[in-house]
């Protein structure tokens, strides 16, 4: 895991977007967009390709500027932090290495850049799993091993925050195991971590909150899990059509739950818990074959919130 402790007084930065606006010309890319990522957590940056995700990290690491409003890294833009390599980690893109440089070769060179010592560099071999691979050329790396290369060069200056652009792109099932170990040892450590991925049911697997936007503007943040509310339960029975109405009347108007088609004969029940739901078919001799909570999903709610109203927790 790190190399370093993290105490209370050097927790990570909070990282804040503050009204953030960018305009390319005519486009906006990012509309009075705000959101707080807090240390301690690993959060899911989360939106449809074209929502804005990559342009506000850009501006949190400073390649972009903003046409109006702040993104700030413990109160400060990332040109005015004091030792930047030491503040953020970012992999935002698929890095670059020369060919011809080994594994250990690459991180010495980003090593001295940064003024980290050589033992910087195997801790950091160790720590991503290719002390192995530390002789191999760069140019006969799969995608997962560059993917973890790009990891160890964002990790050289031990920072407290790091901002990741698909951290699991080329990992197998192992690697992924891998990496939400990693993550949530950082996360333990008081750092602050925020990942953007299209691949949800990973990022599931990753993530205790998420910031979800669409057209460069925020359309939920916080707990995932709160933000995706209690489990649907799926029911099946050979009288649906009576059971939904069974349901329906006992919780009309605004309490009513939500009941829709889940294929296979089975209808999928929001806004009542199983016990619930067993006790008014009961009540009404309604046979019920088949009952179960549905888990939620990041997927489910993503879905949601990006093609229908926008909710924060």
């Amino acid at each position: 895991m790190p190399s370093a402790t993290v105490t209370d007084d050097d927790a990570g930065p909070t990282i804040e977007v503050s009204h953030l606006t960018k305009r390319f010309g005519a486009v906006t890319a990012v509309h009075d967009l705000s959101f707080t990522v807090e240390p301690g957590v690993v959060t899911g940056f989360l939106g449809p390709n074209g929502a804005g995700k990559t342009t506000t990290m850009r501006v949190l690491t400073g390649l972009v500027s903003p046409t109006s409003g702040s993104a700030t890294i413990n109160g400060r833009p990332y040109r005015r932090l004091a030792d930047p390599s030491r503040t953020v980690g970012a992999v935002l893109d698929g890095g670059a290495f020369h060919p011809g440089h080994t594994a250990r070769d690459h991180l010495r060179v980003y090593a001295a850049m940064g003024g980290y010592p050589d033992r910087r560099v195997t801790e950091l071999l160790d720590l991503l799993g290719l002390a192995d691979a530390a002789g191999r050329r760069t140019r006969e790396f799969s995608t997962g091993m560059r993917q973890r290369l790009n990891l160890a060069t964002a990790l050289l200056g031990d920072p407290r925050v790091l901002l990741l652009d698909e951290p699991s792109n080329g990992l197998d099932p192992e690697g992924m195991l891998w990496l939400r170990g990693l993550l949530r040892g950082l996360a333990d450590d008081g750092r602050t971590v925020l990942i953007s991925s299209h691949v949800l049911s990973e990022v599931q697997q990753l993530v205790d909150d998420v910031v979800v936007i669409r057209g460069g503007q925020l359309v939920a943040a916080g707990p995932w899990s709160r933000l995706a509310g209690p489990p649907a339960v799926l029911v099946r029975s050979p009288d649906n059509d009576r059971l939904i109405a069974v349901l329906r009347a006992a919780h009309p108007g605004a309490d009513s739950p939500r009941v829709e088609d889940a294929g296979d004969g089975r209808l999928r029940v929001s806004g009542l818990s199983a016990p619930g739901i067993a006790d008014l078919a009961a009540e009404h001799r309604i046979r019920v074959h088949e009952l179960v909570a549905e888990n939620s999903s990041l997927e489910q709610l993503f879905l949601q919130l990006t093609t229908d109203r926008a909710v924060t927790a």
